[in-house]
C-alpha cells in the first residue's frame, strides 16, 4: 500500500487543481474567539502606529562592505517598519485582511493610505533586489518569507481594485520569496523543532495556505513531502517540556496544525492519537477537584516590557489557533474536540485582554496573532 502522504504529492503533481481540495471538514462549532468591529479598529491602530515607524529598529543584515551600512528605509523602503522586518510584512498583513472583512470601517481610508505608501514599484523593486543580495540566502527564512506569501494570498483572496494592484506590484516579490523556498525545501534534510522565528512547522501552514490560493501544485508537492519526511513518524511529542522560556510557537501543536492541512480527516485523526496520546477524550472531569478539560493551560507572562518574555503573549495566542485548527481537522463527533476547544478558550481568554499596545515590545507584532486568530485566518478556504 502506497504511503498516504505520497500518494498526496503525487496528486499534487498531477493536477494544480488539486491545491484547492481542502481536507475533510473538520467539527464544527461556535468560535474560540470573534473579531468585532471595535477589536478590529484596536488592532488595525497598533499596525498603522509602527507601519513606517523607522525607529527603534532591528534589522538581521548582512554588511559587504562599507556600502550596506544603511538605514533600515533605504535597505528595504517597503517593510522597514514596526522594529523588524518580518513584523513589518505581517502588519501589511494585518491591515489588508481587516480591510477585506471591515472595508467601511473608521480607519480604512488611514489604512489604505498608509498601505499605497508601501506598495510602490520602485519600493518593492528594491526589496527583492535585496532579498538577492550576497549572503542574504537565509534572510528571513522561513519566518518572514512565510508571512511575505501570507500577505501575498490576502491580497490575492480580495476583490478590490486596490487589493489587485498592490498584488501586482508585490508579485515580483512574491515570485523571488517562492523561488528561494523551492530551492531551500529539498535541501533542507531535518525540520526546526523551537519556539521562535526559525520553526519549520508554522512556516509550512502559511506557506501551504498560500500554495493554495495561488493554485501553486509544485509547492504543495514540496510542503506534502516534507511533511513525510520530518513529521509523519513522530510519535508522542512532549507537549509538557513546553513552553521554553521565550517561545511565541509551540513545536507540538503548530506541528499538529501543518498536518491537519495536509492529510485527510481520518488520517489525520489517526497520526494525532500516536502524535499527541495525551489529548483528553469526551468531557468528563479528570478528577473531582478539577474542571472539565482542564488540560494544557495558558502560560505565564512575567513582564511585558521585556521584549523576549512578551513572547509568551504570542505562544498563547498560537496555542489557541492552533489547537482550534486541530480540532478543526478532526472528523465530526471526534472525542478530543471538547478538550481542544476548551484549551483554545483558555489561551484566548488569557491572551487577547493584553494585546494593547501598552509597550511596543509586544504593540509592533501581537496585534497581527490576535487578528489571525480572531478572524479564523488559517481556517478559511
Amino acid at each position: 500500500m502506497r504511503h498516504p502522504i505520497a500518494c498526496l504529492a503525487a496528486a499534487f503533481a498531477l493536477s494544480a487543481a488539486a491545491t484547492a481540495a481542502p481536507p475533510a471538514p473538520a467539527a464544527h462549532a461556535a468560535p474560540t474567539a470573534s473579531l468585532a468591529p471595535g477589536a478590529a479598529a484596536r488592532f488595525a491602530a497598533l499596525a498603522l502606529k509602527c507601519l513606517h515607524q523607522e525607529y527603534p529598529n532591528h534589522i538581521s543584515h548582512t554588511l559587504n562592505s562599507a556600502a550596506d551600512a544603511l538605514p533600515p528605509h533605504e535597505l528595504t523602503p517597503a517593510f522597514y517598519g514596526c522594529l523588524d522586518w518580518h513584523s513589518d510584512v505581517h502588519g501589511h498583513w494585518l491591515l489588508v485582511r481587516l480591510l477585506r472583512l471591515f472595508p467601511d470601517a473608521p480607519f480604512a481610508v488611514e489604512a489604505r493610505t498608509a498601505l499605497n505608501q508601501s506598495f510602490m514599484t520602485d519600493k518593492m523593486d528594491a526589496e527583492a533586489s535585496y532579498l538577492r543580495g550576497a549572503g542574504r540566502a537565509s534572510f528571513e527564512r522561513p519566518y518572514g518569507l512565510a508571512w511575505l506569501l501570507a500577505l501575498s494570498a490576502e491580497l490575492r483572496r480580495w476583490d478590490d481594485p486596490d487589493a489587485r494592484r498592490w498584488s501586482g506590484v508585490l508579485a515580483p516579490l512574491e515570485t523571488e520569496v517562492v523561488a528561494r523556498l523551492e530551492s531551500w525545501l529539498p535541501k533542507l534534510q531535518y525540520p526546526i523543532r523551537v519556539g521562535e522565528h526559525d520553526q519549520t512547522a508554522f512556516a509550512f501552514g502559511l506557506i501551504w495556505d498560500w500554495a493554495g490560493v495561488a493554485r501553486d501544485a509544485h509547492m504543495r508537492k514540496l510542503l506534502a513531502a516534507a511533511a513525510e519526511r520530518f513529521y509523519q513518524h513522530d510519535r508522542n511529542c512532549p507537549l509538557a517540556y513546553e513552553p521554553s522560556g521565550e517561545d511565541f510557537l509551540s513545536p507540538c501543536l503548530a506541528e499538529a496544525d501543518f498536518m491537519r492541512r495536509v492529510l485527510g480527516s481520518q488520517e489525520f485523526a489517526r497520526w494525532l492519537s500516536t502524535f499527541l496520546p495525551q489529548i483528553p477524550r469526551g468531557g468528563a472531569p479528570v478528577s473531582p477537584h478539577r474542571k472539565a478539560h482542564a488540560w494544557l493551560e495558558p502560560a505565564v507572562v512575567s513582564d511585558r516590557s521585556d521584549p523576549k518574555l512578551a513572547h509568551i503573549d504570542g505562544l498563547n495566542l498560537s496555542r489557541a489557533w492552533m489547537l482550534e485548527g486541530i480540532a478543526h481537522g478532526l472528523p465530526r463527533g471526534d472525542a478530543r474536540v471538547p478538550a481542544l476547544r476548551a484549551a483554545a478558550r483558555r489561551h484566548a481568554d488569557a491572551a487577547l485582554p493584553a494585546v494593547t499596545g501598552q509597550y511596543y515590545e509586544g504593540g509592533h507584532w501581537l496585534g497581527t496573532f490576535a487578528v489571525y486568530l480572531t478572524s479564523r485566518a488559517g481556517l478559511q478556504r
